[in-house]
């Protein structure tokens, strides 16, 4: 008996991948197009971080759930430049430390989770950067809010219309991702985050941008 040969490309199956693409496209424009015109606050952010590299500060970053993987991608990208001659720079995620977390949360409460820990290893001249979906993340909230007591330079990654973190200022340099859909604000903070590690070493090209600019 001879072989079928069904056609895997029909018009109907083409027309049905076309409008999926488009849909995804469509529910990313608004939010990529946001992010581009944030890049003098990208930009900002960057010369801040990188005058407090120059000084000697570490980044410290922090998330919960998803966002904890983003944390740890963000200190590898610091730590382990990918371009040849770029220098690495000290960071490390609090989220990492499954023991501590669990700990500090058993002992003093979920929203203490990162703040305790930034008590105990950051410095004023340090860089705190909290990721959060939404800007409502209790314990990412907590952490921003203790490190600017601290003194840190802080900078957030947030969400949605950036909840608390975005409404009460809770940061130096708030970075908002204009899109609920969680798949969306994850890669435009994958895109985000990846320009700050860029951009900083743009500043470190630039000597004169690090002595002059505002740790702030």
């Amino acid at each position: 008996m001879p072989a079928i040969h069904t056609p895997l490309h029909t018009p109907q199956t083409a027309s049905a991948v076309h409008e999926v693409v488009t849909e995804a496209f469509a529910r990313r424009d608004h939010a990529g197009q946001a992010l581009a015109r944030d890049a003098e606050s990208i930009a900002r952010a960057c010369q801040a971080m990188a005058v407090r590299f120059h000084r000697g500060g570490k980044l410290v970053v922090f998330g919960s759930g998803g966002a904890g993987t983003d944390a740890a991608h963000i200190a590898v990208e610091f730590m382990h430049p990918v371009i040849v001659g770029k220098r690495a720079l000290p960071a490390l995620a609090l989220s990492n430390d499954a023991a501590t977390v669990s700990g500090v949360c058993n002992e003093e409460g979920v929203a203490e989770s990162f703040a305790h820990q930034l008590r105990c290893w950051a410095d004023p001249s340090d860089i705190a950067l909290g990721v959060s979906r939404d800007g409502r993340d209790v314990s990412v909230v907590r952490g921003l809010e203790v490190a600017r007591e601290l003194g840190l330079l802080t900078v957030a990654l947030t969400g949605g219309d950036g909840g608390a973190i975005a409404r009460d200022r809770m940061a130096d340099h708030i970075l908002v991702a204009a899109a609920d859909d969680p798949t969306v604000v994850k890669e435009i903070h994958v895109t985000a985050y990846h320009l700050l590690w860029e951009l900083v070493h743009v500043f470190f090209d630039q000597p004169g941008l690090l002595t002059s600019g505002d740790a702030r």
